[in-house]
């Protein structure tokens, strides 16, 4: 017995079918994704290195190229590329599609640990790496900006609160920031005072080192309590750092302000970014793989009042690009156009054929059809995107036809 024969006999089985169908498929609707595109995650990996005053040269024959040649023996590398700037250098290793990402992962970790005897001594910290989807883009961007506050202070609410309390929002990746504009202090000194006072560089950055430090100084035991002995070791501002002695000569000290001065700055000022004509901070929101980008975007949303209540009223929290309208919008229209769809070839069946217990057929199959499918492609991971639904528009013609195929048939054998 053949499946058409089986419903046939079995019609309560059949209804009872079709309604299960249904019901899962409304059920399953609502917790679909809903993506531009559907999730494609490549298996790939980008390393970053960092050495701070180094040319692009020499980062890419002293830092690049070591870790090239241990990337080299990695099985499974389809393509490696790099690329060497100002005192940084970013390799991206795309593996093939049947590589396991984890894998590759701890691969690229014992490369970089067996490089690491090759690389500069100098390095602040070794490289990183991370899991990266080449194809995917930030979802939404966010800038903060203030007329009256400097950048560092405003890249201190951005960087250190804004983006780590949206890192821990469900379904968000990772918060790039750019146009960083971290507080540093700057040290400039005449080569000429130096010299003439017999002071060479090494010695002043000693010195600078030596007066900011943060360890422990240690605690005094008495014969009944132990007291903490706490110094804040740390120059916070510049203007302290003027009154460093850098040596001492004949007995008498020579300070940093003999030789220098030092002032408020940043740590990179060779990066930059502005919104509306004016500098500001950006922060880019990578969503997760298999993550909703539009109901990401609204727990997004709902934590930046909150946020904004906290900010200085100088402080400007604005959205710079949300990727999530575009997404509603063309999944808007093509759900239009699926509905139409349906509408108008049953509209056609009903003028054509002038029967409405046999346009019922059709009517009926097709949603049916269309809402089962969206239990299955919940089971099966798949979202709804510009594809999928666009596949749904164009089924629904075969799913028409099919049932029109089979109505004539059985008209046929009952005549």
């Amino acid at each position: 017995m053949n499946l058409p024969a089986l419903c046939i006999r079995r019609p309560v089985m059949t209804v009872l079918l079709m309604v299960a169908l249904v019901v899962f498929g409304v059920a399953a609707y609502p917790k679909l994704p809903v993506n531009e595109l559907p999730n494609v995650d490549f298996p790939t990996i980008s390393v970053s290195a960092k050495l701070p005053g180094a040319s692009p040269e020499t980062m890419a024959t002293a830092v690049a190229t070591p870790l090239e040649n241990e990337f080299s023996t990695i099985a499974g590398i389809s393509t490696m590329t790099s690329t060497s700037a100002l005192g940084s250098t970013s390799i991206t290793l795309t593996f093939g599609l049947d590589r396991n990402i984890d894998a590759a992962a701890q691969d690229v970790q014992a490369a970089i640990s067996a490089a690491q005897r090759q690389l500069p001594t100098t390095m602040p910290t070794p490289p990183t790496f991370r899991k990266v989807n080449p194809a995917d883009k930030a979802i939404l961007y966010l800038t903060l900006s203030s007329d009256t506050l400097p950048l560092s202070t405003v890249n201190e609410y951005g960087e250190t609160q804004l983006a780590q309390r949206l890192s821990m929002v469900d379904g968000v990746a990772q918060v790039n920031v750019f146009g960083s504009q971290k507080y540093a202090v700057r040290i400039s000194v005449d080569p000429n005072k130096l010299a003439a006072n017999g002071i060479g560089i090494d010695t002043l950055q000693q010195a600078i080192a030596d007066a900011n430090v943060n360890l422990a100084t240690g605690s005094l035991n008495g014969s009944r309590q132990l007291l903490q002995v706490s110094s804040d070791g740390q120059l916070q501002r510049a203007a302290p750092y003027n009154d460093v002695v850098v040596a001492y000569r004949n007995g008498a000290p020579i300070r940093l302000s003999a030789l220098g001065h030092a002032s408020d700055g940043v740590q990179n000022d060779q990066v930059a970014s502005w919104f509306d004509g004016k500098r500001a901070i950006v922060l880019a929101i990578d969503r997760q793989p298999g993550s909703n980008t539009v109901a990401t975007v609204d727990r997004i949303r709902a934590v930046l009042p909150q946020f904004q209540a906290s900010l200085p009223p100088s402080v400007k929290l604005g959205v710079l690009y949300d990727r999530s309208e575009s997404i509603r919008h063309s999944v808007d229209d093509v759900q239009y156009t699926l509905l139409l769809a349906g509408v108008l070839v049953i509209l056609v069946i009903y003028l054509f054929l002038g029967n409405a217990s046999a346009t019922l057929i059709p009517a009926l199959a097709l949603p049916v059809s269309v809402i089962g499918t969206f239990g299955v492609m919940y089971a099966l991971g798949y979202s709804l995107d510009n594809l999928s639904l666009l596949a749904l528009t164009l089924v629904v013609g075969f799913v028409v036809d099919d049932a029109i195929v089979m109505l004539e048939n059985i008209v046929r054998h009952v005549r």
